[in-house]
């Protein structure tokens, strides 16, 4: 029936056809998979032999959804609905035996079955919201009928996957089989259901949405929902309202509307935002250290220093499954430490996500001494310590003294010349940055930071620990605050800037939140510590150029010992502990006053001039970043913000946001503001190059050459 080097393949064994999809490496529905199913489908259904068909994966999973290789080309026939309505019209008993990915078109296929079992690797899911699309091939339609509104809206907003078990609660599979035969289970099922002379069972036919005032209770929940965390989003709505459509209109007709709704989240450039932020995420780990060694082995990481941050790090090794020896300097030192490592974990039982014995099984992994002799045997060591260099440097002379030989050396540091600590031992070849965020357990980001020295394999080992640790690594070069910290100090100017202009933080903050954001930078400040950025600028004061505007405001309420959060108030007011924020008159009045002493004339901002100012500063650092090497493509850029600094993922990133607006529109705004203040607004060289030549930053996100 079909050639044996088809993606679908299809045969016969007793009554029941097997038709197996094979499309290494993912079972992907690519157009040859689809129309290779609706012939294969269709001709089984005609097969006067053949009384029930059975749909398979070969190899590990069912089908994992789209093929990303098709992303951004013209749709071939015949379209995943006209699959699925096929399957689902078939007058012969369909079944679909899934194991391992069943995600996105996968599960819609699987929905268009009459009857589903899973093998225990299952991972079923509808991810489409995470790329800014929705289901369009009948999933809003069809999930919902087969497993209610509620379970199905929360898998399709959430993106979440859902295992085997969960799958069979839900409603979605209808059993569960032993073993990693998908084929073998299958055809068990299909005979079974033959001998009992089971009828088509069309999916939407089912109940789900019987009760008609409890579906539309969780469609109305979920709007609620969606207008609160969604921030601009289109497609959660999309998706909301096409769960409305399925319980108001016939199916034939939701599944139409579902299309239509689907066909212009494609069009939206949230959709190219979150598409090229799928794919840097992906890209962004091909270096080219990675590609010209291999890592060396990583058994054994050792942590200097047991504070937030040290202990965020341990936490990170240790749900790796790495054991993990932590050096402090005193007994209550490290005591502190592990009471550090001990509450992420107690929080974790406290929430019923872990249990008191995973708990001792976990801590029986980790080790603390007092001692740098305890770090004789580890692979790795990540010093965070104090911002201070001469104490980083103590602390590498102590590494070097005892670390075996070929153990890498990483310095956490956030800004701090990491050329300089290589330099300070004699074996700057194994040092390299790996500067975590804060909490380094749960934020997602590392930036590698790659000293001249540095051994290739060392990079390279540095990439394999992000990905054991479940990280997004991105390779930077070594300057003031890297990619992220360096960029960061620019646009936070620019607020700064456009405080003393006229525009209060409390605007800018909104305006922030209004683009994308989760906080404004002065929300930031005050989470992460006023202190920290005075501290910084204190240390920058004698290289400042003493022609460039400086604003002193945060300054002042620095030295009220307005720290933020963890003081009580900063640039807001956080009565009895309270985590959100009240403006605060006070800190306007001394806006005002240092306005005055400035001299400045304050001028009202709209949000869009905000944002303007703001993004600018942004991405014209961001090119300097890439046109000087610190970071190897605009989309590094990309990714550093996304994961470290809240940027808005359906925007993809400064650079791609840049590309989106347009480079011309980018530079014609700096030169403009460059009339008010030309020293800040320098425009990139990169940026200017790129404008004359009629290209954008994605022309420049080719492979990294290795």
């Amino acid at each position: 029936m079909t050639t044996p080097d088809s993606v679908v393949r299809s045969r016969t064994q007793g009554p029941v056809a097997c038709i197996t999809i094979d499309n290494p490496p993912v079972n992907a529905l690519s157009s040859a998979v689809r129309a290779g199913l609706l012939a294969a489908v269709q001709a089984a259904d005609a097969d006067a032999a053949v009384q029930a068909i059975l749909l398979v994966g070969e190899g590990a999973n069912f089908i994992a959804g789209a093929d990303i290789r098709e992303f951004g080309q013209a749709p071939q026939p015949p379209s995943l609905p006209e699959v699925c309505n096929r399957i689902e019209a078939s007058g012969k008993p369909v079944i679909a035996a899934l194991r391992g990915a069943a995600l996105g078109g996968g599960l819609e296929i699987a929905l268009a079955a009459h009857y589903r079992i899973a093998l225990g690797d299952l991972k079923a899911g509808l991810p489409e919201v995470q790329l800014g699309l929705m289901p369009g091939a009948g999933g809003t339609v069809r999930a919902p009928l087969l497993v209610g509104a509620p379970a199905a809206l929360d898998l399709m907003l959430t993106g979440r996957h859902v295992k085997a078990k969960e799958a069979l609660a839900l409603g979605l599979v209808d059993r569960l089989a032993d073993g990693d035969d998908a084929l073998a289970a299958g055809l068990a099922y299909a005979n079974e259901l033959l001998a009992q002379a089971a009828p088509v069972r069309r999916t939407r036919d089912a109940q789900g949405m019987a009760d008609r005032a409890a579906a539309q209770a969780a469609i109305d929940a979920a709007r609620a929902d969606v207008a609160k965390k969604s921030r601009g989003l289109f497609s959660p709505g999309k998706i909301v309202d096409a769960v409305q459509t399925a319980l108001d209109q016939p199916v034939d007709e939701a599944i139409r509307r579902e299309r239509e709704a689907f066909m212009a989240c494609i069009d939206s450039p949230q959709r190219a935002g979150l598409i090229h932020a799928f794919f840097a995420e992906r890209e962004v780990a091909k270096v080219p250290e990675a590609k010209a060694a291999q890592p060396r082995p990583i058994e054994r990481i050792g942590i200097v220093g047991g504070g937030t941050m040290g202990a965020g790090i341990a936490v990170s090794a240790l749900d790796a499954g790495l054991p993990v020896v932590m050096v402090e300097r005193d007994d209550a030192s490290i005591a502190r430490g592990r009471a550090n490592v001990e509450k992420v974990y107690d929080g974790l039982i406290a929430k019923g996500r872990m249990s008191a014995d995973a708990k001792s099984a976990v801590m029986a992994r980790f080790t603390g001494s007092t001692s740098y002799e305890a770090f004789g045997d580890v692979d790795l060591v990540i010093e965070a310590v104090f911002e201070d260099i001469e104490v980083k440097k103590a602390v590498f002379a102590e590494l070097d003294r005892v670390c075996k030989k070929g153990a890498v050396l990483a310095t956490n540091t956030s800004y701090l010349d990491i050329d300089a600590i290589a330099a300070s031992i004699p074996r700057a070849q194994d040092v390299i940055g790996l500067h975590f965020f804060s909490p380094a357990n749960i934020m997602k980001l590392l930036e590698i930071v790659v000293p001249a020295k540095v051994a290739p394999d060392v990079v390279a080992t540095a990439f394999a620990l992000a990905k054991r640790l479940k990280k997004v690594p991105v390779r930077a070069g070594v300057c003031d605050g890297f990619i992220g910290n360096r960029i960061l100090a620019v646009y936070r100017q620019a607020a700064d800037y456009l405080m003393e202009d006229g525009a209060s933080p409390y605007e800018i903050d909104a305006a922030v939140r209004a683009f994308g954001y989760p906080m404004g930078p002065f929300q930031v400040s005050d989470l992460a510590g006023g202190d920290i950025g005075w501290a910084t600028r204190k240390r920058k004061a004698a290289t400042r150029d003493p022609n460039a505007r400086y604003v002193q405001i945060a300054d002042r309420i620095c030295e009220r010992g307005w720290f933020g959060q963890k003081t009580g108030r900063g640039w807001y007011l956080y009565p009895q502990g309270a985590r959100a924020g009240q403006e605060d008159p006070e800190v306007l009045a001394i806006v005002d006053a240092e306005r005055e002493r400035a001299g400045m004339a304050p001028r009202r901002f709209t949000p869009e001039e905000i944002m303007a100012r703001y993004m600018a500063a942004m991405i014209n650092e961001g090119a300097n970043v890439v046109h000087q090497g610190i970071a190897l493509r605009p989309l590094d850029v990309d990714v550093t913000f996304l994961y470290g600094y809240g940027f808005p993922r359906h925007r993809g990133g400064p650079m791609k946001y840049a590309d989106t607006v347009g480079l011309p529109r980018i530079l014609d705004d700096i030169r403009r503001f460059a009339k008010e203040d030309p020293l800040f607004w320098k425009p990139s060289p990169l940026l200017e190059k790129l404008v004359a030549e009629g290209k954008d930053f994605s022309s420049l996100n080719q492979p990294a050459k290795g």
